[in-house]
């Protein structure tokens, strides 16, 4: 019944970001990756056109569940196309206008009872809310290089031990840098305006992130360490991240994100503001780094009598961690070709009971090479990978997805099935 519809209602925004000045913005030297094919970009846009006629039927059928969370993973869609649209040279603007007429003509056809016009309401307020965070929401990568006011590309220094980690980062732990920085943008939304409004670089988040887990929410090592940026669990109290309700925040990638800029923000000022010294202390520790840097006064980080003096850990991972900010900063000329990809997210409520593996394996991996088991975790980190999350809560899944989720994961469709009858297989005991 359900599988002819796609995707929401795009419209609800459309108007609100047409409208409102300012709100697209500017084509600009940024980290938003914009898709070479404008073809496939006006057919993203016409796509959403199309699919807000399926979200009207679902609430003319009384379906509100599928039909509200159509409507409101469209509005996220339709953000990130017009923001793309609006960097992407030569993109036809007009077709925003065309798709919002037709749209809008449907809408008022048929929301006509006082029931329909109650959720016309509710959308309205909906879409101003959205409307008003496009507007607030910082520019991602207007400062993205800036550390302290400095470009950090002039603060890294691509010597002997820097190559050397751009060579490994290039070669056998490619795979490695191109799975970090996929996870990282369906991340990036929430966490890069942190180390913005912070005048952090958002090429050292992602290297930290890189590093540190692969941008991987739920990491944890053998030593302790947890969460996306790998807080010991003394240093992560010291910072704010205590048990809430039984979930550890260090695995809260935004709170997570915050506790790193403060303990930063620290060693800067203890440091001096020496950005290898400090990656030192956020890995070996600031007490041993700063009893080095006392006792060795003035000796940058390179010199052999403080490089030496450094677990062979530290001395690998801070030029490790350059490497993949620099290497942030300068794709093309290193012949990386980061994937480009909606990265857009929205919250649905579940029709049917379903695990996070169980949505992986029914929503497919078309579109993405690992399938979308890492992102639905790292967007839902107090969720279980395994445990069924009840019908009526809420899942944080990629905008873009919901089409699917509608059409394959409800309804006792095949590919729910499939993933039902997998999820509960066992091994023999």
């Amino acid at each position: 019944m359900r599988s002819f519809v796609r995707l929401s209602g795009c419209a609800l925004v459309l108007a609100a970001l047409i409208a409102t000045p300012g709100c697209f913005p500017q084509p600009s030297a940024t980290r938003d990756r914009v898709p070479a094919n404008l073809e496939t970009l006006h057919g993203k846009i016409e796509e959403c056109r199309r699919d807000f006629e399926s979200a009207i039927e679902l609430l003319v059928d009384g379906d509100r569940v599928l039909g509200e969370n159509l409507l409101t993973a469209s509005s996220e869609r339709m953000r990130v196309l017009a923001e793309t649209c609006a960097q992407t040279r030569g993109c036809d603007m007009e077709l925003f206008t065309n798709a919002l007429g037709r749209v809008y003509r449907q809408r008022s056809a048929a929301l006509r009872t006082p029931e329909r016009r109650r959720r016309q309401a509710e959308a309205a307020r909906s879409e101003e809310a959205s409307s008003q965070m496009v507007d607030a929401m910082p520019q991602i990568g207007r400062a993205v290089n800036l550390l302290k006011g400095t470009d950090l590309r002039e603060l890294i220094e691509p010597n002997g031990p820097v190559k050397a980690a751009m060579y490994d980062w290039l070669t056998w732990d490619r795979p490695g840098l191109m799975d970090a920085y996929e996870n990282y943008q369906f991340l990036r939304r929430r966490i890069a305006p942190i180390y913005e409004e912070a005048n952090l670089p958002e090429a050292l988040l992602f290297a930290v992130m890189a590093t540190e887990t692969g941008a991987k929410v739920h990491a944890y090592s053998r030593a302790g360490a947890a969460g996306p940026m790998q807080f010991m669990r003394q240093t992560g109290h010291r910072y704010g991240l205590h048990y809430v309700d039984g979930f550890d925040m260090r695995y809260d990638p935004e709170a997570a994100t915050r506790a790193s800029v403060a303990y930063l923000n620290d060693q800067f000022q203890l440091l001096n503001d020496d950005l290898e010294k400090v990656l030192a202390a956020y890995n070996a520790g600031e007490t041993r780094v700063r009893r080095l840097d006392r006792k060795l006064k003035g000796v940058e980080f390179w010199d052999p009598a403080m490089y030496g003096a450094l677990p062979k850990e530290t001395r690998d991972y801070v030029p490790k961690v350059l490497a993949a900010a620099w290497l942030f900063l300068h794709e093309q000329e290193y012949g990386l070709d980061f994937p480009s990809f909606e990265n857009g997210a929205t919250t649905i409520e579940l029709v049917d009971e379903m695990a996070l593996g169980e949505l992986t394996i029914c929503l497919g991996h078309s579109g993405y090479r690992n399938g979308w088991y890492r992102t639905l975790r790292n967007l839902n980190p107090r969720r279980s990978g395994i445990k069924r999350v009840d019908a009526g809560q809420e899942l944080e899944i990629p905008a873009h997805l919901v089409s699917r989720y509608v059409s394959q994961c409800v309804d006792d469709a095949e590919p729910l099935l499939l993933a039902r009858s997998l999820h509960d297989a066992n091994f023999p005991q």
